[in-house]
C-alpha cells in the first residue's frame, strides 16, 4: 500500500498532479481544491489511494487526510467510482460534504458533475450514519464537555453538522441546549448558526 507521496510538483493538469520521488514521477488523480492548495509550491505531500482493477491501476492523491477519508467513504458507495468521488469533493469541501450528508441535503450533492438524483440519496442514505457515529471528518479543535440535559437523533445530527463546519463539539452543545430538540434537524442548524455568529460580533 502506499500511504502517501512526498517529493516536487513537476506537473498539474485537470485533475492531476504529478509527484516526483527518487527520480519516480508518481501520477496522482486529485480534486479541485488539492490542486488549489499545492499551486505554486516546490515541494508536495500527498495522502494516497490506490484503486486496483483488473485492467489498470491508479494512484489518487489528496493534500489533507479529512478529503482522503472522504474519499474512501465514497467509493464503499454502490454504484459511487473513483471518478465520481473525485467530482464529488472537487465541487464541495470535506466539511461541506460531511454536512449535506449529516443534513440530508442530497439536493447540493447533484450539482457535482455526474451525480444524478438517485446516486445523491444513496450517498446520504449509506454514510449518514457513519458520517455521524464515526466522526470520520476530523476537526479543527476538540475538547471535553459535560453532558447536557439535551438528548436525542435531532440533536445529535445538528451538533455532528456543526462541528464538521469546524465548530467545537463544546460550542455546538451550549447553543444547541438553549433550543426546541423537537425542532427538525435544519431548524437545530439556521439557529444555532446565528446563535454562534452573535457570539463572534459581540
Amino acid at each position: 500500500m502506499i500511504y502517501s507521496v512526498r517529493g516536487k510538483l513537476i506537473h498539474t493538469d485537470n485533475e492531476l498532479a504529478v509527484v516526483e520521488c527518487g527520480g519516480v514521477g508518481y501520477g496522482c488523480r486529485t480534486t479541485f481544491y488539492t490542486l488549489q492548495k499545492i499551486a505554486g509550491q516546490e515541494e508536495v505531500m500527498l495522502y494516497t489511494h490506490l484503486a486496483v482493477r483488473e485492467d489498470a491501476a491508479e494512484l489518487f492523491g489528496f493534500s489533507s487526510q479529512e478529503e482522503l477519508k472522504c474519499f474512501k467513504m465514497l467509493i464503499t458507495v454502490s454504484g459511487v467510482g473513483p471518478k465520481a468521488a473525485i467530482s464529488i469533493l472537487s465541487a464541495n469541501t470535506p466539511s461541506q460534504f460531511a454536512l449535506a450528508v449529516a443534513t440530508g441535503d442530497s439536493k447540493s450533492l447533484t450539482k457535482c458533475k455526474g451525480i444524478g438524483a438517485k446516486t445523491a440519496q444513496r450517498i446520504v442514505l449509506e454514510l449518514k450514519d457513519k458520517v455521524a457515529k464515526d466522526n470520520a471528518i476530523s476537526v479543527r479543535n476538540s475538547e471535553s464537555i459535560t453532558p447536557v440535559a439535551v438528548s436525542g437523533s435531532n440533536v445529535d445530527e445538528a451538533v455532528t453538522a456543526l462541528v464538521v463546519l469546524g465548530y467545537t463539539e463544546g460550542e455546538a452543545m451550549q447553543v444547541i441546549s438553549k433550543l426546541d430538540p423537537e425542532l427538525s434537524v435544519e431548524e437545530l442548524i439556521k439557529q444555532s448558526l446565528r446563535g454562534l455568529a452573535g457570539k463572534m460580533f459581540r
